[in-house]
């Protein structure tokens, strides 16, 4: 039923109402103006409205891998915690939004998603599997938000587009550490390969390290698959009885199983890897220390043994922080942060576009896990190590510059 209102009524009650309401959608319209999509005038992307910076990160921090996440997003934060008590960035502090991908590439693309619909976000890090990266980066990719992966080595991570970055090495170059270390080192003629054949960064592992060594003269007996999630690999493994070594591109997860198994089967040469081996449960996984793994080797991005003061100013702030020594990838999360700090600052701008400027023009970054330079197809062009597995150390073995 309708009702009049009186003039009074009118001028006592409603009016008075509306006058406020239209200040407060006037005050709210003149916000909404300062708050639009990076690149505009959003105070994420460089204003002055005195809040933070706000980078994302999405990694495994459960799920299979689950070591890779966490180890990663713990450098991230001892990066952030430095950076925040130098007085943060553009005189704002940094503020470090993770999220759990499960350890799964269909996470990964839901959590990308939910990033590129926050515009207070003017950088993502992650991931650290090849397969999630390519999984989430296409997302990132359209909505003009530079990646920053810590440890894909994959070389389809960073064609995904103009947006996404790495600060490791690439397959072709960790393939080809390990071949050269094969032939030369180990004097291997014949070798077997285990690749995870639904594992981008395994296959890509495995197809170069097979053309190098071919390259300097080897021969590779064997080189048969696995799935992810299997635990039985002797029918694979006994292909590789007459391997001088045998190449296991994988992840930490089911490298320690078919250590054992192949060990059972009478297999005494070295194992290889790469940096997928690299957590502290590998070891366990191979039987414990002095077990399986013993005098195995995998090439990784840097040793907490390398010498630079900056190396060891990290490992110490590291171990201070977390009571323990850190991984690669641990390092790798903070190499990651810390670039695109730098971005931020040498573009003296937290707009999206002006970090990935920035960031394209990264040359000889003084990173924990080397000098850091960015080239054309956004890889960073380094040095990797070789590691030998010593009880529950990875002992520094040799470096090889790109």
């Amino acid at each position: 039923m309708r009702t009049r209102l009186s003039r009074l009524a009118f001028l006592r009650g409603v009016l008075p109402a509306l006058v406020a309401g239209s200040l407060l959608v006037g005050g709210l319209g003149c916000k909404s103006d300062s708050t639009g999509a990076a690149g505009g005038a959003n105070p994420a992307a460089g204003g002055g409205d005195g809040g933070t910076i706000k980078i994302g990160h999405y990694a495994s921090m459960t799920g299979d891998t689950a070591t890779f996440g966490i180890e990663t997003d713990e450098g991230v934060k001892l990066a952030i915690k430095e950076i925040n008590a130098a007085g943060g960035l553009l005189g704002r502090q940094v503020e470090l939004e993770t999220q759990d991908d499960q350890s799964k590439p269909e996470e990964a693309k839901t959590v990308a998603t939910k990033f590129a619909a926050d515009d207070k976000i003017v950088a993502v890090i992650g991931e650290v599997a090849s397969t999630r990266s390519i999984a989430a980066a296409p997302v990132f990719e359209r909505a003009g938000i530079p990646m920053v992966s810590p440890s894909s080595t994959n070389e389809k991570v960073t064609q995904e587009g103009e947006h996404i970055f790495r600060v490791c090495f690439i397959d072709p170059f960790q393939g080809k550490v390990m071949a050269k270390f094969a032939a030369e080192e180990l004097k291997a003629k014949k070798v077997a390969i285990l690749r995870e054949q639904s594992s981008d960064y395994s296959v890509g592992l495995a197809d170069v390290f097979k053309a190098e060594f071919e390259k300097a003269g080897g021969t590779i007996i064997a080189d048969a698959s696995y799935k992810t999630g299997d635990t039985d690999f002797r029918s694979q493994l006994a292909q590789a009885k007459d391997a001088d070594a045998v190449y296991i591109p994988g992840y930490y997860t089911q490298v320690g199983t078919i250590a054992r198994q192949a060990r059972q089967l009478g297999i005494k040469v070295p194992l290889m890897g790469g940096d997928g081996w690299d957590s502290e449960k590998l070891v366990e996984g191979a039987g414990g220390p002095g077990k399986a793994l013993e005098d195995c080797y995998f090439s990784n991005h840097y040793s907490k043994d390398d010498k630079s003061e900056r190396t060891q100013t990290f490992v110490k702030a590291y171990n201070a922080e977390y009571n323990k020594s850190p991984s690669g990838l641990a390092a790798l999360g903070y190499d990651a942060m810390k670039i695109i700090a730098e971005a931020i600052k040498s573009g003296n701008s937290a707009d999206r576009e002006k970090i990935k400027d920035a960031l394209a023009a990264t040359k000889n970054f003084p990173g924990v896990t080397g000098d850091i330079t960015i080239d054309e197809n956004r890889n960073a062009s380094k040095s990797a190590v070789v590691l030998q597995i010593k009880g529950k150390e990875f002992v520094y073995t040799k470096t090889v510059a790109p």
